[in-house]
């Protein structure tokens, strides 16, 4: 190089970054074959990080604040660069920013039914949704196992990982609660904490911190919310019984409701009669006991009961 192209080569002397949208965890300064100069100044501000890279070998990292860039707070780099201690020539160096402000709002949820254990229902297959925030902890980690030498790296390049990586934890998770599927809706903050902790030590491997975790909610496939539906349907019914009795009861207020329809006319009549039909039953069934206790005998023709005392059976008439 002249002392010409020298003297007219432009040189870096502010470096800063201001995030021009949601959504970026990391982003390179570019350089356009401009050097930085010894001196020159560096702004990192609130929520953001930012580091040296030499040769794609991360170096030196700064927090918040207005750093003055030379040998004494760049020794990492110095050390790579083999400078010694008294250099001030304008030198070159990638430089990355981070944002470490909280990723809000991060949707999560199984795509497909994850099955689990169940301790009143056996094996049972769940759907599961909700949120959960993150933010860069660890710009070393993040930039070595996660974002590279990529110029801009966004939220959206993490999400498909990040929510596979949660799935996984949630069925260890709701295996270990041992809470059975019902009580699932009263637990959900207990469980959300849960997962929440096992899914910790995996943010901290990219480099990244969890900071909130929220179950909104847990549910069947519809195939089987119905089964569950008709089981709880059965529970409050008590019996296939009082069952029978419950839906016609409801027809008839159905049938009620329309008095002058044709259908409601043949709902009322079909629900008339299994009503009378459970309660003649009921009716036979009372009779007999009576009968029984006190004592009388059956009819050795038609089995009917016989009065105490009759000479003759009251049904086919047949001498006692």
């Amino acid at each position: 190089m002249s002392l010409g192209d020298f003297i007219s080569k432009q040189f870096i002397r502010v470096i800063q970054w201001n995030e021009p949208e949601d959504g970026v965890l990391a982003y390179r300064y570019p350089m356009q074959d401009m050097e930085i100069e010894n001196g020159g100044q560096l702004t990192v501000r609130e929520t953001q990080m930012a580091a040296f890279i030499n040769e794609g070998r991360i170096a030196d990292v700064f927090g918040p604040g207005l750093h003055t860039l030379n040998t004494r707070n760049l020794p990492i780099l110095t050390d790579l660069m083999n400078w010694s201690k008294d250099f001030e020539s304008p030198f070159k160096s990638d430089v990355y920013f981070f944002s470490t402000r909280l990723q809000m709002n991060q949707k999560w949820g199984t795509g497909t039914p994850v099955t689990i254990r169940d301790k009143e229902f056996g094996a049972v297959r769940l759907r599961a949704y909700g949120t959960y925030a993150y933010r860069i902890a660890d710009p070393r980690v993040f930039f070595t196992q996660v974002s590279g030498t990529r110029d801009v790296y966004f939220v959206a390049d993490l999400e498909d990982q990040l929510r596979a990586m949660i799935v996984e934890r949630m069925a260890g998770a709701f295996a270990e609660s041992n809470v059975s599927f019902l009580d699932m809706a009263q637990n959900q903050s207990a469980l959300a904490a849960k997962i929440a902790d096992a899914m910790k030590p995996g943010f901290a491997n990219l480099g990244l911190e969890m900071s909130q975790f929220v179950v909104e909610s847990v549910s069947l496939p519809e195939e089987l919310q119905k089964v569950m539906d008709q089981r709880i349907g059965m529970s409050m019914a008590g019996d296939i019984g009082r069952l029978t009795q419950f839906e016609a009861a409801e027809s008839l207020e159905e049938a009620a409701q329309n008095p002058g329809g044709t259908a409601g006319v043949g709902v009322g009549l079909g629900a008339g009669a299994a009503m009378a039909q459970s309660m003649m039953g009921q009716v036979a069934s009372g009779q007999a006991r009576g009968v029984a206790a006190a004592g009388a005998k059956f009819c050795s023709e038609c089995g009917k009961p016989v009065p105490v005392g009759a000479k003759f059976c009251p049904d086919c008439g047949k001498q006692q």
